[in-house]
């Protein structure tokens, strides 16, 4: 054996247990992480006891807009005044969920259709410019979470919604998003928007007003029916559309 042939051998030698230790003390640093995450999902997941009936409690993005107005002089007050399921027009909620989430009764809490479709989409684009998350995904990230799209988020928000899905009805979750989606800036759930953009209950909202409700969302801030923006008429015009209203 070459004396260049012993120098790489015993360099091997040498490198390996410090390869091992590494990998060693990675799953261990792993196995230390997951228990930790395991711990803040406990922490966070709440008594849904809580949340099947009684009235609608605010969610974290109302209590974050609270205080942030405290730095935020010119922001408008907080507009949210919750209503029942009953209180809320059949029109009203088939076009949100068909603005947000069409298969919202069919599906476990998860679109996997709509995940591929959006995939699909985003490869062919090169971008993520869609996501795919339901009605009760959406629900979850509202009451418990924040707007932040890291992967750690993604994952509390999946742990979330699947105990929700199993511990609050339907017409529960629905129920609990139509009063805690955003509407507006300081505008929450759809009582509060229909009295600021057309002075009037969600009860007496038309189809065609109802159809703006829904299209106010996921952009509400920039695409409202006060800035009628090109891309609010567009997505108001599907939603039309998707409704069998032309």
């Amino acid at each position: 054996m070459s004396w260049k042939s012993r120098t790489q051998k015993i360099k091997s030698t040498i490198r390996q247990p410090k390869i091992w230790r590494i990998i060693k003390w990675s799953w261990r640093v792993l196995i230390v992480l997951v228990i930790i995450d395991a711990g803040y999902i406990i922490a966070i997941t709440p008594d849904w006891d809580l949340y099947a009936t009684g009235p609608v409690q605010q969610s974290r993005f109302i209590q974050k807009y609270k205080q942030d107005s405290l730095q935020h002089k010119q922001w408008p007050n907080l507009r949210w005044n919750p209503v029942s399921l009953s209180r809320i027009p059949d029109h009203v909620v088939r076009a949100i969920v068909v603005a947000e989430d069409s298969r919202f009764f069919q599906h476990n809490g998860f679109d996997e259709e709509a995940f591929k479709e959006a995939m699909q989409y985003n490869l062919s684009k090169g971008q993520l410019i869609l996501g795919a998350s339901t009605i009760s995904q959406q629900t979850v990230k509202n009451l418990f979470l924040s707007s932040s799209r890291n992967l750690l988020r993604k994952w509390h928000e999946f742990v979330l919604t699947y105990t929700m899905e199993r511990n609050i009805s339907k017409k529960r979750i629905i129920e609990i998003y139509l009063n805690v989606a955003e509407f507006g800036l300081g505008i929450y759930g759809v009582e509060a928007a229909s009295h600021y953009y057309w002075g009037k209950s969600v009860s007496e909202l038309s189809f065609s007003e109802a159809v703006e409700l829904a299209a106010t969302l996921p952009a509400p801030v920039r695409h409202n029916p006060s800035t009628q923006s090109k891309y609010f008429i567009r997505r108001k015009n599907k939603i039309r559309k998707h409704l069998g209203y032309i």
